[in-house]
């Protein structure tokens, strides 16, 4: 880590060598471009960026005797930042709901405040803000911030976010913004010792039935469809028993319905496990946050809550139980595990929605200049589902490759096959019957009985589902119809294909 640290004489806040080079560019800009210039500034989740435009807010109202607007969408957003500041000498308050005017805004250097509440304050006319220099717009992805741009024509507009790329695909953020600054990348600051690194792991997913809405995101009606169901579920908790157990999970689902099933799956097996979302009362918030800082073995089950204005550095496993075409989402999800603590230095994601496949890893490089300047480019180039799905190949898990130990071959390519079956004029069919004798092969060498037997093939249901899932691209039949009759008489056949054999 880094020991180049500025320690301010007059604030208990200190700046790291990275956030210093950051914050001088930021007031470079602020010198030699006009008094109505947008600035944008992208820097990491966990990359500490309320310190750095806390610092900024005190040196700016010492150097221009101006007052300075915090803009966020979440009240939580509003008392951390408020706090960071109070902690760097400056004081402020906070515009919520309660506040109706502003009797006393000769008192305050700045004002946090709530988008809506704000817009509905000055729209209203109920107060008006004087001597206003600087605007900080917190999480600037989101587009509910533009309707305030109004109202501040003349200050020093600068946008702050973790992904410069528009919440609202048809409000492209270079619409607002003149000018882009990056920070250090994500694997810079792992590098660095800011960040912890992440273990990634994904299992194979049919994304297929999912729709994309209007915002261009997955619907939560077709999500909760997917992820509701058996399957899924099972693959879920499988995931977890296999790699996460006994850590403090935090796992995203996309639809309240679908993460209150997470929570009844994982209580019938026993863990200590809570539900969370944005229909809870505060004080039941509070509770379930302070129990599951609290809890060791916690796993917390979500929707969309804590992607921000959320904290807590000894999550150790993310499990993302749902898909996203959201690049900021991904990083904001992944992101509430990236926080340094104590001595570990590397968390757990768990991807059960081909995210690494649709956006890649997490702390690989990111040109976010280009996809600032052409976000339409971006978005179309992101990979469809389809494709994800043809260019996975299953890995069995370690945990399941102990269970058959006695065989030496596990593998089965059906791509192969069918070229050969193919090539000696055979019919298409016989690759799924060599590749149901070949599983039945491996599950009574490793078996002393036909139960036996039948229980491997339990275990074997993801890899089935694999391999059908090849041979209908190979056959040009992706009907899921097709794939469920499939599904359903291999494991018939194979179940049958172990009687007489003991």
């Amino acid at each position: 880590m880094s020991t180049d640290i500025l320690k301010d004489t007059v604030t208990e806040k200190r700046l790291y060598d990275y956030q210093i080079k950051d914050l001088n560019r930021i007031f470079d800009v602020m010198q030699d471009e006009a008094e109505d210039f947008n600035l944008l500034y992208q820097l990491p989740t966990g990359g500490g960026k309320t310190v750095i435009f806390s610092e900024i807010v005190r040196r700016y109202i010492e150097a221009h005797q101006k007052k300075v607007v915090i803009l966020t969408h979440r009240i939580e957003l509003c008392k951390q930042t408020s706090n960071v500041l109070s902690g760097f000498k400056v004081k402020n308050k906070i515009i919520n709901s309660k506040v109706k005017t502003l009797p006393d805004q000769d008192e305050y250097q700045c004002f946090v405040a709530m988008v809506e509440t704000l817009n509905n304050r000055l729209s209203d006319k109920d107060f008006e803000l004087k001597n206003i220099g600087l605007i900080i717009i917190d999480e600037a992805h989101y587009n509910s911030f533009r309707k305030l741009f109004k109202f501040f024509n003349h200050c020093f507009i600068l946008g702050v976010t973790a992904t410069p790329l528009s919440s609202n695909i048809k409000l492209p953020m270079k619409d607002n913004y003149d000018k882009l600054i990056v920070g250090d990348d994500i694997s810079t600051l792992i590098k660095n010792g800011f960040l912890a690194n992440a273990d990634v792991y994904h299992y194979d997913v049919g994304l297929t039935t999912l729709k994309i809405g209007i915002n261009g995101d997955y619907t939560v009606k077709s999500s909760e469809t997917l992820y509701t169901n058996s399957v899924m579920q099972t693959k879920l908790l499988g995931a977890y028993e296999e790699l996460a157990k006994g850590k403090k999970t935090l796992i995203f689902n996309n639809g309240i319905y679908t993460s209150k099933e997470v929570y009844y799956t994982f209580k019938k097996a026993g863990y200590d496990v809570r539900h969370l979302d944005n229909t809870a009362g505060k004080q039941e918030r509070k509770d379930i946050l302070h129990w599951f800082k609290h809890t060791p073995e916690a796993v917390l089950s979500s929707v969309s809550i804590l992607t921000t204005g959320f904290d807590e550095p000894s999550v150790e496993t993310i499990i993302l139980n749902r898909a996203t075409r959201s690049l900021t989402l991904y990083f904001q999800m992944i992101g509430r595990g990236s926080r340094i603590y104590k001595d570990r230095s590397s968390f757990q994601v768990i991807d059960l929605g081909n995210n690494e496949a649709r956006f890649g890893l997490w702390n690989q490089p990111v040109d976010w200049q280009h996809i600032f300047k052409y976000p339409d480019l971006y978005l179309e180039n992101i990979a469809d589902d389809e494709s994800i799905e043809r260019d996975f190949i299953y890995v069995m898990p370690q945990t399941l490759k102990e269970k058959f130990k006695k065989s030496q071959i596990l593998d089965f390519d059906i791509k192969s096959a069918y070229k050969e079956a193919l090539n000696s004029g055979k019919k298409s069919f016989t690759v799924i019957e060599q590749s149901i004798a070949q599983h039945s092969k491996i599950c009574i060498d490793n078996s002393e009985d036909v139960y036996d037997a039948r229980d491997l093939t339990k275990l074997l249901q993801d890899e089935i589902a694999y391999r059908i899932k090849q041979y209908c691209y190979c056959i040009m039949n992706s009907t899921q119809s097709y794939k469920d009759w499939l599904f359903e008489e291999y494991n018939r056949k194979l179940r049958i294909s172990f009687n007489g054999k003991f």
